[in-house]
């Protein structure tokens, strides 16, 4: 088995000549150099060691011990992990972008004259993870291949992305201009969010500078779209494709042929349950792009949350799953709303018919007792579920008829088909449960080599293969007892270890006692042990049935495996609409606890929001203030202005978060919604400089505003705040206005357009789809209170200087501040020339220099240096601090 290479530099040990090592090292060069990019793991009895270059890494990610080891005089570097331990050390490596190959034992040492044959039997690399213990329990991190196939200027972006962990399978084919290709590839690997990204020889590895996922090069012919066409047909075991709708995709048909190759090369067997595809097109989901999705935090914080680990996100908000399975739906439901208004309103009939019978309680008490099926029926498939596993899907499809019983309570009209369809496939599989009711114990052995698995009465040759070695206990009590009966010890004892064995232990001081037929077998300090004859067979014996029904334990679990693969079609529609009840049930419970109300959707053109909340504010403020939006056909581009902080970009992200949650299938915060065709959301919310792109904060601004221009269409959501600020003010305004007027008259979005230029506020007089609005705010002797209300028309003023105050600039800055301040605005006022801005007289009187605003409070300064403190009463303290505050006041 023998993988591709990946970006990271090759691990292959600098020996001079492996002809020099010793058998068993020069067996360890041979699968070494198979596998020169990844960790080996190479098993060596009780341990897994690793050598040269992988011992000095594995040490520093790990903290294990790093040892020398002899061979041909030379010491070379060793580190090594128990064999037990495999997991929790595999989680630590692949958690920093490791590859491990997993090398066993697969001869019998007793019968190898040279070194043990042995073989890697698993490789394990980020995207293709299916252990529980190694994945986060409440995200996907599939494998991903990338694809480009170039005609003309368009370029075909074929992706193809694979969840081990859950058998999905997906691709998508978009047509894209070059010069947009970095943009859109940035898109959609932050909606896929892959662990590892396969890409062919010749692809341009500079569109992939700020990936983090794991980058792996194969050889282009792995992309081939005819191999990839046939891997694809001989996967899914049909003879044709039409019918999964793939039509004319071609691109990611050769990053499907890639990424099947490589999935099969790492798990070295079929994939069982890889038995579905979907094929995506750009029209399916609402698009937004890997800066929306920031900025809106759907499921990552912008930034952490000063004493919590991280802010609170829309996921985080919503996540009452019961579930793992539910969790991952749920993440993938707020990245992937569909554009298919049906698909919303039937999880809105979903959640009405849920909250109406009253069986939300009831339904989440039993989910949190289903295990996650989803990955356990993967690892069915790849035979690599342990005992635990199976006792657990047992448990879960026991719950299944209680969450039927409960949606047999809920009223399924015509309006509730997916309840119906969920309430259908989440049937019991009755072989299925049978076989593991009858084959598993209660509470098997953590692994299959500890014995105690498989259930009594599943299989006789076991059950007296175990009777034999239970009644072993009963055999050396009677022993023991017909023993010092016939020799007189009375304090004779027989006993058993794993070392030795059974065995008879006599007391230095009985020796003289030991009949003949005994036979010594270890000397120790004040006692000696022995075996007879009579003992030695029964030993042979037990431990031959101990070993034999260990072998045939194993035997029979594996058999169990196979058995359990033709269920895994059942098994994973069970896992799929189990995951949406609990995600429909978790959405149910949070409309409930926050008075959340069902949107409507409709065909009409239009976002009607009254008294709208943030879904992740709200509760997190003493007291939120709910605003509405209206937008229609006559009224398109919303311009707001106010102050800062006053509430301009919560405004604008609660009203994207509320159109995005109806499309969901949620419900939302508000007293009534009604929202029309979305096809896009987009966002402008701050800015930084891209130092690794080497872009400014304008270059990144701007970058952001023609993705948004370019792509924007009359069913798109816009936010955009402070368009413009990066540059000088005369730049910035005039792209503030150009930017404004293109989205009212070309693209015809519905736009939030936030903006402290208050010469826009003179759009609405020549667009009539344009209307200003503004957050409140009022002034109270030098201080601002927001308000946080939106009302109609545009602010009387920014206050800059009152929030800069709030932010703790001293107050002699601001006090310069409003003296400059009143200058310009007496020299520029609206319908002006604008470059009068900059050519006003500056003021004949000098600024008060440091040492004049000194002079001006020498009194008080005098008065506060004579001041003793300590020789103060408290009465005396109060009275000259009300003296100095009066001075203060008058000098001022």
């Amino acid at each position: 088995m023998t993988p591709p290479s990946t970006r990271s530099a090759s691990r292959q040990p600098a020996t001079p000549d492996s002809a020099k090592q010793t058998p068993m090292m020069q067996q360890y060069l041979r699968i070494k150099a198979e596998h020169p990019d990844m960790l080996l793991f190479y098993r060596m009895g009780d341990f897994y060691e690793l050598f040269f270059d992988d011992a000095v890494t594995a040490s520093k990610i790990l903290g294990i011990t790093l040892t020398q080891r002899a061979t041909t005089g030379k010491n070379i570097a060793m580190a090594g992990i128990p064999f037990h331990a495999l997991d929790q050390y595999l989680a630590k490596l692949i958690a920093t972008g490791e590859s491990v190959a997993i090398c066993e034992q697969i001869g019998d040492p007793a019968a190898s004259k040279g070194p043990v044959e042995r073989k890697v039997v698993r490789i394990v690399t980020p995207g293709t993870l299916t252990d529980s213990n190694l994945l986060p329990e409440k995200a996907d991190r599939p494998l991903l291949a990338v694809n480009c196939l170039k005609n003309r200027k368009q370029l075909t972006l074929g992706m193809a992305w694979l969840s081990l962990s859950s058998g999905s399978l997906k691709l998508l084919d978009v047509t894209v201009d070059e010069k947009y290709l970095p943009a859109r590839l940035q898109q959609e690997l932050e909606r896929i969010g892959a662990a590892e990204i396969l890409i062919a020889d010749g692809f341009d590895k500079s569109l992939l500078l700020n990936i983090s996922g794991r980058i792996v090069t194969v050889p282009e012919w792995h992309f081939d779209q005819e191999n990839g066409k046939k891997e694809l047909i001989e996967q899914l075991n049909v003879i044709t494709l039409d019918g999964f709708g793939v039509g004319d995709i071609n691109s990611a048909l050769g990053a499907c042929g890639a990424i099947l190759k490589y999935a099969h090369t790492t798990q070295s067997q079929n994939l069982q349950h890889v038995r579905t595809l979907s094929v995506e097109t750009e029209d399916d989901f609402i698009t937004m792009d890997a800066m929306t999705r920031r900025n809106l935090e759907l499921t990552e914080p912008i930034r952490t949350d000063s004493g919590r680990n991280e802010s609170p996100t829309l996921f985080s908000e919503l996540d009452h799953c019961r579930t793992s399975m539910g969790a991952r739906l749920l993440r993938h439901w707020i990245h992937h709303a569909s554009r298919n208004q049906s698909v919303a309103r039937a999880r809105h009939a979903t959640i009405t018919a849920l909250t109406e019978a009253c069986v939300i309680d009831g339904l989440r008490g039993i989910l949190g007792n289903i295990p996650d099926i989803e990955r356990i029926v993967s690892r069915i498939a790849l035979y690599s579920a342990r005992p635990r596993d199976l006792a657990a899907l047992r448990y879960g499809l026991q719950q299944l008829p209680g969450l039927r019983s409960y949606l047999d309570q809920c009223v399924m009209d015509d309006g509730a088909s997916l309840l119906k369809e969920i309430h259908r496939k989440l049937t019991v599989p009755a072989a299925c449960l049978d076989l593991l009711e009858h084959a598993i114990n209660d509470e098997p052995a953590a692994m299959i080599r500890d014995g105690g698995v498989i259930a009594g009465g599943f299989s006789p040759e076991l059950d007296e293969l175990r009777s034999l070695a239970d009644n072993a206990g009963q055999f050396l009590v009677d022993l023991e007892a017909r023993e010092r009966a016939r020799t007189g010890i009375t304090n004779l004892r027989v006993e058993y270890n794993r070392v030795h064995g059974f065995y008879i232990e006599v007391t230095q001081g009985q020796v003289s006692k030991v009949p003949d037929d005994y036979r010594r077998r270890q000397t120790l300090k004040n006692t000696e042990r022995y075996i007879t004859p009579e003992l030695k067979a029964f030993e042979d014996k037990v431990l031959s049935a101990r070993e034999r029904a260990l072998a045939l334990e194993k035997s029979l679990y594996e058999k169990l495996l196979q058995d359990l693969v033709i269920h895994i079609s059942p098994l994973q529609e069970i896992a799929r609409n189990t995951a949406k009840l609990d995600v429909l049930s978790a959405l149910a419970l949070h409309a409930q606890k926050q008075n959340w109300i069902r949107p409507e959707l409709t065909d009409d053109s239009v976002i009607h929001i009254v008294q709208g909340r943030h879904p992740v504010i709200e509760n997190r403020i003493e007291r939120f203030i709910a605003n509405d939006c209206e937008l229609s056909n006559n009224k398109k581009f919303l311009l707001i202005t106010g102050p800062n902080m006053g509430g301009k970009s919560t405004y604008m992200r609660q009203t994207a978060l509320i159109v995005l949650l109806a499309y969901i299938g949620s419900f939302v915060p508000a007293d009534q919604v009604v929202i029309g065709p979305i096809d896009r959301i987009f966002t402008r919310i701050g800015a930084a400089d891209d130092l690794a792109g080497g872009r400014s904060t304008f270059m990144v601004e701007m970058t952001e505003a023609a993705a948004i221009l370019n792509g924007a269409t009359e069913n798109s959501l816009v936010l955009m705040d402070e368009i413009g600020r990066g540059t000088s003010t005369f730049d910035g305004l005039a792209l503030a206005w150009a930017i404004a007027n293109h989205l009212i008259e070309s693209s015809r979005s519905f736009t939030l357009f936030a903006t402290h230029y208050f010469e826009l506020t003179q759009l609405p007089e020549t667009c009539p789809t344009a209307e200003n609005v503004h957050l409140s705010a009022v002034e109270h002797k030098d201080n601002i209170v927001f308000l946080h209300s939106v009302e109609p028309g545009p602010a009387s003023q920014s206050y800059g200087l009152q929030v800069a105050k709030l932010a703790g600039v001293p107050a002699n800055v601001i006090r310069v501040a409003r003296k400059h301040l009143a200058e310009l605005e007496s020299h520029f006022m609206p319908g002006k020339d604008q470059l009068s801005l900059f050519s006003y007289t500056p003021s004949t009187e000098p600024e008060e220099t440091t040492s004049e605003i000194f002079e001006q409070f020498s009194p008080v300064i005098e008065m506060l240096d004579e001041l003793d403190p300590d020789s103060l009463s408290p009465r005396e303290a109060l009275e000259q601090l009300y003296s100095l505050k009066k001075q203060l006041k008058d000098l001022q």
